[in-house]
């Protein structure tokens, strides 16, 4: 998937990994900056007296510790040694939002929710840079570990848009399912509304963005067969446009996965859902 490895990062990487230790010096980097950025919004937080967004960032700031440790654990698992900073050799392109760090430090309407759906977008970002490096890499030992860092990634995405669906149900404007009777529609259902929304799309972009959209289409009519008949939906749904829908099957996906008691049922719903958060994540990079 090039075109979402490369829509989602605002520059590609300047280079290619030529060693694990360079590999692991980079994500080291990557998670303290990340761990160090969410402390420092904690700090401006408590400084603004709000309360309710200094939790949240305190946990992601300590969520991005937990990940330095990990990657720390492997370097030593792996190489006997920890990641040697000296070893970064150029800098990454940007996967934490400097704008969106500086709106939340100035906004005094700032929510839980929107702050999580920053960190979402910073996880996707994370997720596309990792999959970059994995598809250019020349050496099978550094591919297979960006693809793990990758697949870490994209497991902190879900994990993550948990916490932002969660926190969305507290927002005092949050339209709700269920808050007034109304026809039902399944993810079957959607997912090939989402293949037509799609197909009208197309020929707004350029050709290799286009190449892209009929993919996931075709991605789309052919996860509605496993869809069927899973998750109740308002059929208003059908008259949103391809982000919205695409952002709402994630959901479904995600919390379904989460309260299933069928291993058979979660094992499909789980593919599902990291199909459709990579799938969100290139259609919000469209938008971007």
């Amino acid at each position: 998937m090039p075109l979402l490895r490369t829509s989602l990062l605002r520059a590609e990487p300047a280079g290619t990994l030529q060693s694990l230790d360079e590999l692991f010096a980079l994500a080291n980097a990557m998670e303290q900056e990340a761990a160090t950025k969410y402390a420092e919004l904690a700090e401006e937080m408590q400084r603004q007296d709000r309360a309710d967004l200094v939790g949240v960032f305190r946990e992601l700031a300590a969520a991005e510790r937990e990940h330095v440790d990990s990657v720390q654990r492997w370097s030593q698992s792996r190489r006997g040694k920890l990641p040697d900073p000296t070893l970064v050799r150029w800098e990454a392109p940007e996967t934490f939002d400097s704008s969106a760090t500086a709106e939340i430090k100035a906004s005094k309407l700032m929510t839980p929710y929107r702050a999580l759906a920053m960190a979402v977008r910073n996880e996707e970002r994370a997720f596309a840079f990792w999959s970059y490096l994995a598809a250019f890499a020349a050496d099978s030992e550094i591919k297979a570990a960006a693809e793990a860092m990758a697949a870490e990634e994209l497991g902190h995405v879900a994990t993550l848009r948990k916490a932002r669906r969660r926190a969305y149900r507290q927002e005092p404007d949050a339209i709700r399912p269920g808050e007034a009777p109304a026809e039902r529609i399944d993810a079957g259902v959607l997912e090939r509304r989402l293949a037509g929304r799609l197909d009208q799309l197309e020929g707004a972009f350029d050709s290799v963005q286009a190449s892209r959209i009929r993919e996931l289409a075709d991605e789309a009519r052919s996860m509605s067969g496993q869809a069927d008949g899973f998750g109740r939906f308002p059929a208003s749904l059908e008259q949103r446009d391809a982000e919205t829908i695409a952002e709402a099957l994630t959901d479904a996906y995600l919390e379904g996965a989460e309260t299933s008691d069928s291993p058979a049922r979660l094992e499909t719903l789980q593919a599902l859902a990291g199909r459709s958060i990579a799938r969100l994540a290139w259609l919000r990079s469209l938008s971007a």
